[in-house]
C-alpha cells in the first residue's frame, strides 16, 4: 500500500492505493468512500479484494486529511469535488466505486457533478432523510440527537443516535414520547467529555443528510448506479432512505448481507459479515 497527500482548494487529502496503477487486470481501480468514516473503516473490505487495485481516502478534516478552508461543516458538493480531485490524481480514468452512508451521498453528488469519474457506483444506505415520507419527523429526530449531544456530551448524543437509527418504521409520536436513552444501557460513558464537534452527532454534516440528488444529472451520466441496502436494515431509517433513493432514481434496491456496517470486522464494535458482503459486492460489480 502506498499513501499520498493531494493538495486541493482548502484541504490536504490523504489517500491510499493498494495495488498497481495502472491496474494489473485492466479494470478500473475500486474506490471505497464513506463519511464521516475515513479510510480506516474500509481496511476489512479492501483486504477481501487482493486481486484488485483498491483506493481509500480520508475526507477533508477527518482522519489524516486536513482542511484550511475556514469551515467546520461538510457539504456533498465540496466532498464530491474532493473525490473528483483524487480520481484525477490517480491518472487512470474513471473508477468503480463502493460508497457507504454519507459517502454514498457524496458519491451521488459526484456522479451528478463529474459524470465521467465513475463507471459503476454501489451507493450503500445513503442517509437522505428528507426524501422519505416522514421527512419532517426524521429531521426532528435528527435534531434530537444534536440536542442531546449539545446538552450532555458524546455519550448522551451517541445513545440518542443509536436509538434513532435502530427505530423501526416512521418516526411517530410514540418515538418522540420516549424518555431520553441512558448511555450506560449502550455501554457508553454518561459523563460529558466536553466535545461538541463530532461530525456524526453535531449539525456539521446536516447538509449531507439534507441532500436531494440531482436525478436528471444522474440519469444523464454514463454511470451505472446501484442503490444497496443491508438485509438487516430494511425497517430502520437507512433502509427506508435507501428505498426512497432507489425509487427516486426509478429502480429497486439491491440487497446486501448484514447491516449498515455490514462490511466491517469487529474492530468498530457491532461486526458485520465482511466475507459475505465482499462476495455480494464483487457479484454486483462483475455484473457491469
Amino acid at each position: 500500500m502506498e499513501t499520498f497527500t493531494l493538495a486541493t482548494a482548502g484541504a490536504g487529502l490523504v489517500y491510499d492505493v493498494r495495488g498497481p496503477l495502472p491496474t494489473a487486470d485492466g479494470r478500473p481501480p475500486l474506490f471505497l468512500i464513506g463519511h464521516p468514516m475515513d479510510a480506516s473503516g474500509f481496511a476489512a473490505l479492501a483486504s477481501r479484494f487482493p486481486d484488485r487495485t483498491v483506493v481509500t481516502y480520508d475526507p477533508r478534516g477527518l482522519g489524516r486529511s486536513t482542511r484550511e478552508d475556514g469551515r467546520v461543516d461538510w457539504t456533498p458538493e465540496i466532498l464530491a469535488d474532493d473525490v473528483h480531485a483524487v480520481v484525477a490524481a490517480l491518472g487512470t480514468g474513471p473508477v468503480e466505486m463502493f460508497a457507504s452512508s454519507g459517502g454514498a451521498v457524496t458519491a451521488l453528488a459526484l456522479v451528478a457533478r463529474h459524470p465521467d469519474d465513475v463507471t459503476t457506483l454501489v451507493a450503500h444506505e445513503p442517509p437522505l432523510i428528507t426524501i422519505t415520507p416522514d421527512g419532517p419527523a426524521a429531521v426532528r429526530a435528527r435534531a434530537g440527537v444534536r440536542d442531546a449531544y449539545e446538552q450532555r456530551g458524546w455519550g448522551a448524543g451517541m445513545a440518542a443516535f443509536v436509538a434513532m437509527t435502530s427505530w423501526e418504521g416512521e418516526f411517530t409520536d410514540t418515538y418522540f414520547a420516549r424518555p431520553a436513552p441512558d448511555p450506560a444501557a449502550f455501554g457508553m460513558p454518561a459523563e460529558d467529555d466536553g466535545s461538541r464537534d463530532d461530525p456524526l452527532l453535531s449539525d456539521r454534516s446536516w447538509a449531507v443528510s439534507d441532500h436531494r440528488p440531482d436525478v436528471d444529472a444522474i440519469a444523464a451520466a454514463p454511470t451505472r448506479v446501484v442503490i444497496a441496502v443491508g438485509e438487516e436494515s430494511r425497517a430502520v431509517q437507512t433502509g427506508r432512505t435507501s428505498d426512497a433513493a432507489a425509487a427516486l432514481l426509478g429502480q429497486r434496491v439491491t440487497v446486501f448481507p448484514s447491516h449498515h456496517g455490514g462490511f466491517l470486522d469487529g474492530e468498530f464494535g457491532y461486526p458485520g459479515k465482511p466475507d459475505e458482503f465482499a462476495a455480494r459486492l464483487r457479484e454486483v460489480l462483475d455484473a457491469s
